[in-house]
C-alpha cells in the first residue's frame, strides 16, 4: 500500500528533520499552526523589505501572500516584474526583477529526514532566488511533507504533488502543469535559508 503523504509528520520526525537540516546549515522554526506561521514570517523580514513570493498553495492559505504583495509593509518583486507579463520584449527585465530578490519567501514539495529539500516547478520562476539570488529565503512548509530519504521525495512529488498541482494550474490558467525542473538542496552553507515547519498539513 502507497503511503498516505497528506498526514503531519509526528513530532519524533520534526524533531530529526529538524536536527539534520540545521545540520546541513539550514535555520528552522516550529509553529503549531497557520496564524503562527504568518507571524512567525512577518518577524523575520523587516518592513520595507523587497519580497519575492514563490506560487504556493501554503502562502495562500497562511495569508502570507496577501501580506507581502499587498498590503504595503514591503515591496512586492512579483508585483513589480508582473508589470511586464506578456511583453516579449520586456522578458529579461522580467527575469531580473524576479532573480534577485532581498527576500525570498515560499515553500517546497518535500523535506527528507537527513535534511534535504526537494521543489519542483514548471516555469523554474522561483528557482533563481532560491539556489543563489536572494539574499535570504524563507519556505513555509506543512510538515506531510517530512518523508523518509530521497526516494520518497520524489514519490511524493510525482504521486501526489502534481496531481494537486495540476488540478490548481487547470482551474487557475486553464493549461495543465508540468514537472520541468527539479531542484534538490542537500546543504545551505551560507545559511541564507530559514524552513518554517507548521505541525498541520499545509499546502500540496
Amino acid at each position: 500500500m502507497s503511503k498516505d503523504f497528506s498526514v503531519p509528520a509526528s513530532d519524533d520526525v520534526i524533531k530529526t528533520a529538524k536536527q539534520a537540516l540545521e545540520a546541513n546549515g539550514f535555520k528552522v522554526e516550529v509553529v503549531n499552526n497557520l496564524q503562527a506561521a504568518k507571524e512567525k514570517v512577518e518577524e523575520l523580514i523587516p518592513e520595507g523589505k523587497e519580497v519575492f513570493t514563490g506560487t504556493s498553495r501554503t502562502l495562500e492559505d497562511t495569508g502570507l501572500n496577501h501580506v507581502l504583495n499587498d498590503s504595503g509593509k514591503y515591496v512586492s518583486a512579483r508585483e513589480n516584474f508582473m508589470k511586464f507579463y506578456g511583453q516579449p520584449d520586456k522578458g529579461i527585465d522580467m527575469r531580473r526583477l524576479g532573480s534577485a530578490s532581498e527576500y525570498a519567501v515560499g515553500s517546497v514539495h518535500a523535506v527528507t529526514e537527513d535534511g534535504q529539500v526537494v521543489i519542483a516547478s514548471a516555469s523554474g520562476s522561483q528557482i533563481p532566488n532560491y539556489v543563489y539570488g536572494a539574499s535570504n529565503v524563507i519556505w513555509v512548509v506543512g510538515t506531510q511533507k517530512i518523508v523518509k530519504d530521497l526516494n520518497e521525495a520524489m514519490e511524493r512529488l510525482e504521486t501526489h504533488t502534481f496531481p494537486l498541482e495540476d488540478e490548481r494550474a487547470q482551474e487557475a490558467y486553464g493549461v495543465h502543469s508540468v514537472i520541468s525542473k527539479v531542484l534538490l538542496y542537500k546543504k545551505d552553507p551560507q545559511a541564507r535559508i530559514t524552513v518554517v515547519f507548521i505541525k498541520e498539513a499545509v499546502g500540496f
